[in-house]
């Protein structure tokens, strides 16, 4: 008997013993946070609290994600999270991932966050090649990448080598091509220069409208063999299921709407598939494993009630997301141009600044010069006055000497000499005198002619030192009026417009705010087609550039499938839109017989 109680009494203090929480780390694409969970909770609970801590509304796309025996499972609402077939270790981890694909993620993705979180679970697909890119479309969505992390370019800031460490290439496209990193990055920073203006959430969309029309984004694929034992490959995604060959995963064979599906239902390793029609005999295949199945029921069911939501009207609480989203997109969108205004004002009133500054500069140089040709006249007419000093000296002077000669002319002739040899030679020194008389006087003349030269080159040196002067007061008196107009434009802070500006703004959104955000949208709009134009244009530009540097014998299947489609004109939508026009019987039939 004692023993008896002993031992529930030792059941009971182990039964206390165990813990009532466990420890789950949940891993999003770029977080990591660990929850403290109550054995008792399902999986709704701890999905609801990893929404509400990441302020996520748009739950229905997203589930925790884990893996058992190399296989993807997803966790269920409605079980326990213990009982799933979840490691025991503590922290117990699950990826929170996006299980359902938008089929147009502009109009469905809602909240920033959503998008966000898309835009970092596709773009690691594409890295990692789950979805094959063509090189052309990867360097443009490489840009929208930087353009949503870096923000505006700036070529002061975004110097060559900024990209050097970040990975924006899938590695089949790099080794595709005879191209350096530094190539690579010349192409993507061209583009990325041309999205200035583009807040983060508006690149991050514009990644995935790009993204979305790859020909295996949102598409799970799974190994199945048809009733004739063929090995086929299906396709569950957001528009239907498709079959796909094996070595092919970019064109399906056929396609099943979610329309034209009835029901969907598995027994064991068989999946029986019941069209709309009744009329129209059920088709099966099988898949590898058990566990295979039910996670491609699982995403058949979501991805068929996710169809059909988006063909009825939304839901309140959807009416209520997307109203708050177009406020919050209006807001952003009038505090975005309030911001250009005001930094449009900046860059003009910084403009005038420095060409003020430049002309000031230019203006000190002019007087600097005007006073240095000011300084070279009165030296050059310094000069010019000695030299015309020493040559009036000089002819005075020499009309001295001519002077006195003549004086010593007249002594000799006033001497008579009385012998013809003295008369000879006082003739002879009569004419030698009245020879040096006459150059004496010819010199002085000359001289006399050369000092009026210097009196008008110095008069006229005079006038040029009175210009320079007049030109100098003028360069000064200019010089003295321009810093006032500067000291009133040069700094944006001193404006009061600024100021202004911002108070004046209401986000009451009246008729008149709302009318000219319309136009606004639609003049966006146009100009959204105009630059999807001139993109396709680059993208060809870029195809064409660089298909010289291709290394052809490096081509993956993939590669040359996506060149054979692209020379014939097929695209993912069209091709699924051609595959759809057959009647499901013929459909049905065709799969069978593959």
């Amino acid at each position: 008997m004692a023993g008896a109680i002993a031992s529930r009494m030792s059941f009971s203090s182990l039964k206390r013993k165990q813990p009532k929480t466990f420890t789950v780390r949940i891993v999003t694409m770029d977080a990591e946070m660990e929850f403290s969970c109550e054995v008792k909770w399902k999986g709704k609970d701890l999905f609801d609290l990893v929404c509400r801590t990441l302020g996520l509304r748009e739950t229905w796309f997203f589930g925790l994600q884990y893996t058992i025996k190399d296989t993807v499972a997803w966790l269920k609402m409605d079980k326990k999270v213990l009982d799933h077939d979840v490691p025991t270790e503590e922290p117990v981890t699950f990826h929170f991932l996006a299980k359902f694909y938008p089929e147009n993620a502009e109009e469905e993705l809602v909240q920033e966050i959503t998008q966000h979180l898309f835009f970092l679970q596709v773009k690691k697909q594409i890295l990692d090649e789950k979805i094959y890119c063509p090189p052309e479309a990867s360097v443009l969505l490489a840009s929208y990448a930087v353009q949503a992390k870096y923000g505006d370019y700036d070529p002061n800031v975004h110097k060559r080598g900024f990209l050097a460490q970040e990975e924006l290439l899938p590695k089949r496209v790099i080794n595709l091509y005879q191209m350096t990193p530094e190539m690579w990055e010349e192409r993507i920073t061209a583009w990325y220069a041309e999205h200035r203006g583009r807040a983060r959430d508006e690149a991050e969309m514009e990644y995935l409208k790009i993204a979305q029309d790859l020909e295996m984004y949102g598409v799970n694929y799974f190994a199945i063999r048809n009733k004739k034992g063929t090995e086929l490959l299906l396709g569950v995604d957001a528009l239907g299921l498709h079959i796909y060959d094996p070595d092919n995963r970019l064109t399906p064979k056929i396609s099943f709407p979610w329309n034209e599906i009835r029901n969907i239902s598995y027994s064991d390793k068989e999946f029986t598939i019941k069209p709309l029609d009744k009329k129209i005999d059920v088709f099966k295949f099988n898949s590898s494993k058990l566990r295979v199945n039910k996670l491609i029921l699982q995403l058949c069911i979501g991805n068929h009630d996710l169809f059909m939501r988006r063909r009825k009207a939304d839901s309140l609480e959807v009416q209520q997301m997307k109203a708050q989203a177009r406020e919050e997109k209006a807001r952003k969108q009038m505090e975005r141009q309030r911001l250009a205004r005001e930094k449009q004002m900046r860059e003009e009133a910084e403009r005038t600044r420095d060409e003020l500054e430049r002309r000031l500069m230019q203006l000190k140089e002019e007087a600097t010069m005007a006073n240095e040709a000011l300084m070279r006249s009165e030296e050059t007419a310094d000069l010019l006055a000695e030299k015309a000093q020493i040559t009036e000296e000089e002819a005075k002077l020499l009309a001295q000497k001519a002077a006195e000669a003549e004086q010593e002319m007249q002594r000799i002739k006033a001497t008579a000499i009385r012998t013809e040899e003295e008369k000879r030679l006082m003739e002879q020194k009569v004419l030698e005198a009245e020879m040096l008389a006459l150059k004496m006087a010819e010199e002085s003349e000359r001289r006399a002619k050369e000092a009026d030269q210097l009196k008008q080159d110095l008069q006229e040196a005079r006038e040029s030192e009175r210009r320079a002067k007049q030109k100098l007061l003028e360069i000064t008196s200019k010089s003295s009026y321009t810093p006032m107009n500067s000291s009133t434009t040069a700094l944006p802070t001193d404006l009061p417009s600024f100021n202004l500006i911002s108070e004046s703004l209401s986000f009451d959104f009246k008729d008149t705010d709302m009318k000219r955000l319309s136009m606004e949208i639609e003049k966006e709009k146009v100009e959204y087609m105009e630059k999807s134009k001139h993109l396709q244009e680059q993208l060809n530009e870029l195809k064409t550039e660089i298909e010289a540097l291709k290394l052809k014998e490096r081509e993956t299947a993939l590669d040359i499938l996506h060149n054979e489609n692209a020379s014939r004109g097929n695209s993912k939508h069209n091709t699924i839109k051609k595959l759809t026009l057959q009647s499901t019987k013929s459909r049905v039939a065709f799969f069978e017989e593959l």
